[in-house]
């Protein structure tokens, strides 16, 4: 996975297709895990417990075969793990203040992103 397009690859004849992984499931469950646990910064191994969570979705390494990425379908799911990750890590690291991991897990729910599109009436042209 990459941080920018790039087209397919073919190896030994097979053609895989090169995801996006930092701006589509990295970042937002970094972000999430720092907000809830009020980390005050973000350290390497928060960087790390993130990519080692991000793995456990892999469909290449739970199968032996598919994209190295989850499906978008599941990217809630890995999100909100990816944040409990970051924000236990920066727990133990002394970045944020220690909670229960069910507190920590409310503060993931708490701010996490519903798109939410609010009625409007128009009141001008």
């Amino acid at each position: 996975a990459t941080g920018s397009p790039f087209n397919p690859v073919v190896w030994k004849d097979k053609i895989y297709p090169i995801a996006q992984c930092n701006n589509a499931f990295i970042f937002p469950g970094i972000g999430l895990g720092v907000i809830a646990s009020g980390a005050s910064r973000i350290t390497d191994e928060m960087l790390m417990s993130a990519s080692e969570t991000l793995a456990q979705y892999s469909p290449l390494v739970l199968n032996g075969e598919g994209l190295v990425l989850p499906e978008l379908k599941d990217i809630q799911k890995v999100s909100r793990a990816i944040a409990f990750a970051v924000g236990k890590m920066a727990q133990q690291q002394g970045v944020a203040v220690k909670t229960s991991a069910e507190a920590l897990q409310q503060a993931i729910d708490d701010n996490f992103w519903q798109a939410e599109y609010r009625d409007y009436r128009r009141t001008s042209i």
